[in-house]
């Protein structure tokens, strides 16, 4: 059941014992969003927890400190922020499937697979959404929530450089700067600090990957092998797909990496006037038109030639 912003502030007034779920991978906007919304219900009273997820890396593991909780509490009210679909969630959380009540999400591109549903295409962030709802429910501004919103926002907008950075975008970051976030100390950890094997990784990049179209799409599939000689670490690795479209002239660039568990996980990334999601969906995935991603059950190098002709065939 799709709800409204004020149906979903109710429910989440009308309950009192919440559970929050991140997805796979998580990146700072599902952590961001999920601890924001833990510690403004916990700030209205309630109890409420972030289910422990294993994925998570040093990045972005302080936003957590002292939220989560490795087992299910009894009588929990599950809510996912920031999950489009349920192959987004953790193998090891299948069988909370049927029993996650709410969904808070902005992806465009998303399946349904919980009771009720607040989804909001038009935000540049879930956190933005989460923003929304603690102000309908008139949560205290405390800085912790505010620090949390603020990396959920500005991570999922690359620093508001991303075409889904909008007027409401910025509002939400002026209510974080007005609540005491040092806004330049997060954006210097975020965005302007590289390890020395983030920029080998990119150099490898430059050197290998594919242009395609007279260099207006880019293809690059990095084998494990590499990132392991490389040394980089998956903080290393956040948001490198989005480097490849950095290449003067490339319009839409597919970056592959081979994962642990021997997928091959697809990351797209489109300037305004391409859609990212015409590559995602054709392997099961979804996303925004500007960033889109998903997973392959293919080797890499088969993947890589799948994601071309795909690429050749909806980019003509």
């Amino acid at each position: 059941m799709k709800l409204t912003r004020n149906e979903t502030a109710r429910v989440l007034r009308d309950n009192n014992r919440f559970l929050i779920l991140t997805h796979r991978r998580p990146d700072g906007d599902t952590l961001g969003s999920a601890a924001a919304l833990c510690l403004g219900l916990r700030l209205l009273g309630k109890t409420a927890w972030v289910l422990g997820n294993p994925e998570v890396t040093p990045r972005f593991s302080f936003l957590l400190e002292g939220l989560t909780v490795d087992a299910v509490p009894e009588d929990a009210f599950i809510v996912s922020t920031d999950v489009a679909s349920p192959g987004m969630l953790p193998a090891q959380w299948a069988n909370l499937m049927g029993k996650i009540r709410l969904r808070i999400d902005h992806h465009a591109s998303s399946t349904s697979f919980t009771q009720m549903e607040l989804v909001e295409p038009d935000s540049a962030s879930c956190a933005e959404i989460v923003w929304e709802l603690l102000r309908l429910l008139q949560c205290p501004g405390d800085t912790p929530v505010f620090n949390a919103l603020y990396v959920g926002i500005s991570t999922d907008t690359g620093c508001f450089r991303f075409s889904n950075t909008s007027e409401h975008t910025f509002l939400a970051a002026a209510a974080c700067v007005r609540a005491g976030v040092n806004t330049y100390r997060l954006n210097q950890e975020l965005f302007e600090t590289n390890t020395l094997e983030r920029l080998k990784i990119q150099a490898w990049i430059v050197e290998h990957m594919l242009l395609l179209h007279g260099g207006t799409m880019a293809v690059c599939a990095i084998p494990r092998a590499v990132e392991v000689s490389v040394g980089v670490t998956e903080d290393d690795m956040d948001n490198i797909s989005n480097f490849p479209r950095t290449v003067a002239g490339v319009k839409v660039a597919a970056t592959l990496r081979e994962t642990q568990d021997g997928e091959t996980k697809l990351s797209v990334r489109a300037v305004p006037g391409y859609d990212a999601t015409l590559v995602t969906v054709r392997f099961g995935g979804g996303g925004h038109r500007g960033a889109a991603g998903a997973s392959i059950n293919l080797p890499l190098t088969a993947a890589a030639e799948a994601v071309r002709k795909v690429m050749e065939e909806v980019y003509p």
